[in-house]
């Protein structure tokens, strides 16, 4: 049974509003959460690293989501 903090009341209101919606509004809704990540991401970034230009945030930023080893030097 998966762990959840989520009543199972509500849990069931979720599924029913997704249902409901259509599947544009679910892609936009994807979307919309994909780049709130990306932003909570590149603070977490800027707030270790706050000296760092925004062009070493943002390849940071595709470093953590696309190379588990430090960027190649052709992307510096």
């Amino acid at each position: 049974m998966p762990i959840s903090d989520t009543k199972p009341e509500i849990a069931e209101m979720q599924i029913q509003l997704f249902r409901s919606m259509t599947g544009g509004q679910r892609v936009l809704m994807g979307m919309e959460m994909s780049l709130l990540s990306r932003e909570f991401t590149k603070a977490g970034i800027r707030r270790e690293h706050p000296d760092w230009s925004e062009r070493e945030v943002i390849l940071e930023l595709l470093r953590l989501a696309f190379f588990p080893k430090p960027l190649p030097a052709w992307m510096r």
